[in-house]
């Protein structure tokens, strides 16, 4: 498989004037996407909302976009990716949409062009499959799971 250099983005009318999906500095890890929107989406604390991105994009097989949620709407707001991260298939071609959650007291406010969540291209083990067996191979931390291992 060669090095992934870039993903084809088809971009819709309501994204006219936004921006490419973009890293925000060098060393960042994602890339931000960007609401958009024809009118304001306000979430109210405890509801989620799907959130437009105005791109469609073509991932080469053997790769998926991961959706994270972005830390500042996190921390300031309480404002998430639902089901973080989200995964974007290769087969898919339709519009990118963003499952944001409000786990914050206060209503959020979605606006046109805010940066809603970061995308992160990864490679995936393709050639794999699960196989049934009798048995799985001990390791040391056998079966801990949530919490084995303390506070």
């Amino acid at each position: 498989m060669t090095e992934l250099n870039y993903i084809f983005a088809k971009r819709l009318d309501h994204a006219s004037d936004l921006p490419l999906p973009d890293r925000m500095t060098p060393g960042s890890s994602g890339c931000d996407i960007c609401a958009a929107l024809n009118e304001d989406v306000i979430i109210l604390p405890g509801k989620r909302a799907l959130i437009p991105t105005g791109f469609c994009f073509e991932i080469p097989q053997g790769y998926e976009i991961q959706v994270r949620p972005r830390s500042g709407l996190a921390f300031k707001h309480g404002v998430t990716v639902l089901n973080a991260p989200g995964t974007i298939d290769s087969d898919y071609r339709g519009e990118v949409k963003v499952l944001l959650v409000n786990h914050g007291e206060n209503p959020f406010n979605v606006h046109h062009g805010d940066r809603i969540a970061q995308l992160i291209p990864v490679k995936i083990a393709s050639n794999l499959t699960f196989t049934e067996q009798d048995y799985v191979n001990e390791t040391d931390r056998g079966s801990g799971g949530f919490g084995h291992t303390g506070i």
